[in-house]
């Protein structure tokens, strides 16, 4: 850890952002293994992973960027709403237009715009979806790192990624193991599902560039990162984690376990 933090942010949120796409192509190797994960463990794994982004999305993201702002003199309720709806719009206007499919819907339920598309790509593009947010809020996280201000610190970023990584194995999961189920090939599955990750190193290292460019917009940018994060579990993780009515006592247990997990690897490492 000592040698990454002696590297530019860049170089760092690459690094961070390809450990979490590894997480992704960790839990779409499940393939290899099995046709499918009991229902109940999978809605746990997905009720654990938004209690990761919940957390992640106050203490890493809001909570800096907050205090950031009243250290650069911008007024911290304006800058903190300002952004934090920014993000929830800029992930609404995706969830709109761009073709995706949500893990357990009929092809008939895909939402944006309507394609031919197969239900493979549908469901990438899905978690694809997830995974821009994500991506982005690394590389912010390290890039407002590098900049020296006491709000935002190494150990933060680091936390950030490793919540985020963890709760990334249940996403690469959610695309392998249905495409496995309706007949395709293990590798092809398991190809399909790691390559909805592999947008974060992407997204990981344009957010650190482009606030460390721009120091003024750094608490929009972090508090950006939370609203699109928090957009993605109320839209999206939790909705899908609690469709079987009888899994959600075990589902709400293991959304606060991911809270708490987070929330301590925050404040042990920030």
């Amino acid at each position: 850890m000592e040698n990454m933090q002696q590297l530019n942010p860049v170089m760092q949120a690459l690094i961070a952002t390809l450990f979490t796409w590894l997480v992704t192509a960790a839990g779409s190797a499940l393939v290899f293994a099995t046709k499918s994960v009991n229902p109940k463990v999978m809605d746990s794994m997905l009720g654990f992973a938004a209690g990761v982004m919940i957390a992640a999305s106050f203490w890493s993201l809001l909570a800096p960027g907050i205090e950031m702002a009243e250290q650069l003199g911008a007024i911290p309720w304006v800058t903190a709403a300002v952004g934090f709806l920014g993000g929830g719009i800029f992930m609404r206007l995706i969830d709109m237009f761009l073709p995706h499919l949500h893990p357990g819907l009929a092809l008939s339920q895909s939402e944006g715009i309507r394609t031919s598309w197969q239900r493979s790509t549908l469901l990438v593009l899905a978690i694809t979806m997830h995974n821009i947010p994500e991506g982005m809020a690394v590389g912010v996280a390290f890039g407002a790192a590098g900049t020296g201000l006491h709000s935002a610190t190494f150990g933060s970023a680091i936390a950030l990624a490793i919540g985020i990584g963890l709760q990334n194995f249940p996403e690469g999961a959610a695309v392998s193991l249905p495409l496995r189920r309706e007949g395709m090939g293990r590798w092809k599955s398991f190809l399909f599902g790691q390559s909805s990750g592999l947008v974060e190193p992407v997204a990981g290292v344009f957010g650190a560039y482009f606030v460390m460019q721009m120091q003024w917009v750094l608490p929009y940018a972090l508090c950006f990162a939370a609203g699109a994060m928090i957009f993605v579990v109320v839209e999206e993780l939790i909705p899908e984690s609690q469709q079987n009515v009888k899994h959600i006592d075990a589902v709400t247990m293991s959304t606060m376990a991911g809270f708490t997990m987070m929330m301590i690897l925050d404040v042990a490492l920030g």
